[in-house]
Order: C-alpha cells, then sequence, then structure tokens
C-alpha cells in the first residue's frame, strides 16, 4: 500500500512539474511574441496653399489612434481617430489672410504608447490668385532642359531698355523693334535676354495686378524674337529691388506673394508660345550665406508653382534659377538643391560673370579698387603696369566654369550665363594710355571668356546696352567686340 502510495504521489508530482513548465513556456512565449507597437506619417510637415485647400495624410497603425488640432478655426480635419490599420484623412484649410505665415502641430496619439507630430503651415494671401484659368498640362513640342540648350549657342542682352524703371525709353534707347531682333539674329546670335520691370507697370499696387497695356508691349517683344527662331529668356529683373534687396524671412511672406502674384499673370499670358521661350525666376538676388539661400530657395519654388499651375506649355517649359549673387563660386558652395518640380529635367541654373570688374565695367578709381586697362597672359602693359588686372584672371575663369560644370552641367542640369562683358574705356575721359593693347585685352577677355565657358556646356549671353549694335539704325558700333564674340563661339 505504501508504494502504491508513494508511485501516486510521484505521478502527482510529476504532473504538478509539467503543468509548471507549460505555464512558464506559454508565459515566456507570450512574452517574447508581443507586438511591437507601431505608428506612422506619410509626412511630417504639410504646406497648403495660402487661398485655401486641401492636402491627404495617411496615418499607419497597430492600435487605435487619435488626432489633437488646435486649430480648428483655420485647418479642419477629416476624421480625428481611427483604428488598426492604414487610414487615409484629408486636411482642409481656410484662405489666409492673416498676413502673415500660420502654423499648427497636429498631435496623433496611439492606445499602444506612440506619438507623432505633423506641422501643416500656411503661407499669407497677400494678394489675390491670378490663376483663373488652368490648361491641362501640353507636352507637344517641349524640350527638356538639356535637349533646349542644345539648340542655341551665343546669346545677346537687350539692357537698359524693358527694365528699365521709367519706361521702355527711359534710360536711353529707343523701343525695340523686330528689325533690332532680326539684326541680332543676322549678327549670328541664336538666343536673347530679355531683363523686364514688372513691378513698377502695376496698375493697382494692392492686387499687384499688372497693366494690360504692358503685358501686351512684353509679349510682342517676345513675340519678335520666337517668330524669328530665337529663343528667349524672359526675367523678372531688377525692378526697383523688390526681390533682389529682400532676400530675408522677415521679408519672405510679402515677396513670395508678389512673386507668386506676378508669374502667374506672365505665364497666364505667355502660355501659348512654344519651347522657344524660357523664364527666368530673377536677376541678380542678393543672396550670400546659407540662411539667405533658404528664403531665395523660397523665391524660386514659388516661380516654379505658379507657372506650373497655369498649365498648358507651361507644365513643360523650361526654367531658370538664379544662383546667390549669380557668383558661380557662391552657387557652387550654397546652392545645393533645386526646386521641387513636377516637370523632370526642365530646370537651368543662371550665374553671371564680370570678372574682374575693375577691368570689365569700372570707369572711376574707387576705395576698394582702382580701374584696371590690361588682362590676361601677354596683355599686361609695361607703359601703366599699375592698371594691369592683379586678380580674376584665365585661371578665375576656368575655376568658377569647372565648378558649374561639376556641380551642374555634368548632372544634366545646363547653366546659363545670363551676363557677362568687358567694356572699352576709349571714349571715356580715362583712356588708357596704351589704348591699342587695352583694346587687344578686352578682345581677348571676351573671345577667352565665350570659348572657355561653351567649352563646358555653360551658354553666354552677353550685355550690351547699344555699345556694340546701335539701337538706332541697327548697325554695328563696335565690330570688334562682335568679332571676338563670333571667334569665341567657333
Amino acid at each position: 500500500m505504501k508504494t502504491k502510495k508513494r508511485m501516486k504521489n510521484a505521478r502527482i508530482s510529476t504532473m504538478i512539474r509539467f503543468l509548471f513548465a507549460v505555464l512558464v513556456f506559454t508565459g515566456c512565449k507570450k512574452k517574447n511574441d508581443a507586438v511591437t507597437p507601431e505608428l506612422s506619417t506619410s509626412a511630417s510637415e504639410i504646406i497648403l496653399p495660402a487661398e485655401g485647400g486641401k492636402a491627404d495624410l495617411t496615418i499607419n497603425g497597430n492600435a487605435q489612434w487619435t488626432i489633437s488640432n488646435a486649430a480648428s478655426a483655420w485647418l479642419q480635419v477629416s476624421k480625428t481617430s481611427g483604428n488598426s490599420g492604414s487610414s487615409t484623412i484629408q486636411l482642409t484649410a481656410t484662405s489666409n489672410g492673416t498676413g502673415t505665415t500660420r502654423s499648427t502641430i497636429l498631435s496623433v496619439n496611439s492606445s499602444n504608447g506612440q506619438a507623432r507630430r505633423v506641422t501643416v503651415k500656411q503661407p499669407a494671401t497677400i494678394y489675390p490668385s491670378y490663376n483663373t484659368s488652368p490648361k491641362a498640362p501640353d507636352s507637344t513640342g517641349m524640350s527638356t532642359a538639356v535637349q533646349l540648350a542644345a539648340k542655341f549657342k551665343l546669346g545677346w542682352n537687350i539692357g537698359n531698355t524693358l527694365e528699365a524703371t521709367g519706361g521702355e525709353t527711359s534710360w536711353g534707347n529707343p523701343q525695340i523693334t523686330e528689325s533690332y531682333v532680326k539684326a541680332v539674329k543676322q549678327l549670328g546670335f541664336t538666343a536673347i535676354r530679355i531683363p523686364c520691370a514688372w513691378d513698377i507697370h502695376l496698375d493697382n499696387k494692392a492686387t499687384a495686378h499688372i497693366n494690360p497695356d504692358w503685358m501686351n508691349r512684353v509679349k510682342e517683344v517676345v513675340g519678335y524674337c520666337v517668330n524669328n527662331g530665337l529663343y528667349v529668356m524672359l526675367n523678372i529683373h531688377w525692378d526697383g529691388g523688390w526681390l533682389e534687396n529682400n532676400i530675408t524671412k522677415a521679408k519672405q511672406d510679402s515677396v513670395n506673394a508678389k512673386q507668386k502674384a506676378l508669374w502667374e499673370q506672365i505665364a497666364t499670358a505667355m502660355r501659348d508660345f512654344d519651347e522657344h521661350l524660357m523664364f527666368a525666376s530673377a536677376n541678380e538676388p542678393n543672396a550670400d550665406n546659407a540662411e539667405k539661400m533658404a528664403v531665395l530657395a523660397s523665391y524660386h519654388q514659388t516661380c516654379v508653382n505658379a507657372v506650373r499651375s497655369t498649365g498648358g506649355r507651361n507644365s513643360h517649359r523650361v526654367l531658370i534659377v538664379q544662383g546667390p549673387n549669380t557668383n558661380s563660386s557662391l552657387t557652387y558652395d550654397l546652392m545645393n538643391t533645386l526646386p521641387k518640380d513636377p516637370t523632370a529635367n526642365r530646370l537651368m541654373v543662371e550665374v553671371h560673370n564680370y570678372l574682374p570688374s575693375q577691368f570689365c565695367f569700372l570707369n572711376e578709381d574707387v576705395s576698394w579698387g582702382k580701374m584696371a586697362y590690361y588682362w590676361g597672359n601677354g596683355y599686361h602693359s609695361t607703359i601703366e603696369p599699375e592698371r594691369n588686372a592683379t586678380y580674376g584672371e584665365e585661371d578665375a575663369h576656368i575655376a568658377d566654369y569647372n565648378k558649374m560644370k561639376t556641380k551642374f552641367v555634368d548632372k544634366g542640369i545646363p547653366v546659363i550665363m545670363g551676363e557677362y562683358g568687358a567694356y572699352r574705356r576709349n571714349g571715356s575721359a580715362n583712356v588708357p594710355k596704351d589704348l591699342a593693347l587695352h583694346n587687344a585685352s578686352v578682345d581677348y577677355w571676351i573671345t577667352f571668356t565665350t570659348k572657355e565657358a561653351l567649352a563646358r556646356g555653360i551658354k553666354p549671353f552677353w550685355w550690351d546696352t547699344g555699345g556694340a549694335l546701335d539701337r538706332q539704325n541697327n548697325t554695328v558700333k563696335d565690330q570688334r567686340t562682335i568679332d571676338a564674340l563670333i571667334a569665341g563661339g567657333n
């Protein structure tokens, strides 16, 4: 009996140990198989249009979630809670008439302990929207930036005319005629840059509305170029400095508002021109550090968004954005991203070249430097050595061009040298003592800079205000300059 009892107790003890082991194993397994909490959002920042609009936000998780919205006065959320899985909610903002950018943070909290934050921003509506008649995108005959850059070589500026702040003829030049455009083409130029003012031609400052007479005049001049097979680059130039001199966070909202209003009007009016027309966001924006570059980038992004929003050929038109100060070194250092463009491969970058300025255009000695009359290897004067260039000679130009080639051209982003030039002083009060050598230096600078730029895929546009080609009768005034340009292009 005792033996049977001991055997029974042993079986019970074994069973208890087994059950205990099962419980321990099951507990460990449950612990090891615990579900990892998950929660994610499709964006961490959303920017809604100033005039009001909608955007989608997708939430993924494996538990219930809720959204807290402290900006319900202007931002509506279509759904404030959800369950495990994927949910898409819609954010809707009213028009922002506050005069400044507003923002809020949406807090997404899950019952599994996870939390995410989504920043929603909305710039201010300062001017009405002028994108009142958008068209469906039309890519017919519209080339990529690389394809288009291959179609033109030497460019020409119609300077001191449509950008004159007192009107087309206020800076001493006559009105542009089609015969003048034909004369430029006859000389061998295949592209024209049209610097243009707009702010002074507003007929309503409060709404940033462009006078239709001015819009029609600019469109007429663009037509002269396109109808004669020339590629044309139309910009918003200095224009009183409303953009160029206000690349600051304090002015960012108001400048972006005007940039949007003007480009919506310009793009809509010019929408039917084919690929021969390119738009350039600005001229020589005063930016020289990373903070200003970030503000400038927003101005360029506004231009791209405004043009693309009008549709038609503008959806595929080549657009040109300017580097900080249009300086090659600053552009190389600071311009590390380009605007986001819904149409791929349609952007170019613009820089300018007046190096060294003492040689290129300085007409008097100033505190920071003296005029230089002689430039380049083999062109320094022994008669007037104090007027030899001391910097910015061949190696400096090549270094700048190589920077643009490496950073942009080699990556399929064409570069425009939207302005460049060196000018003779034989008609000034300060006539070089060795005039023949001075003229030869200018010829050499023109040919060298043109040839070296083109060799690296950089398309040069000569800055002329009537010095090389007489605007009154469309005859050449400075044959040496024209010859030097053509030589550089060969």
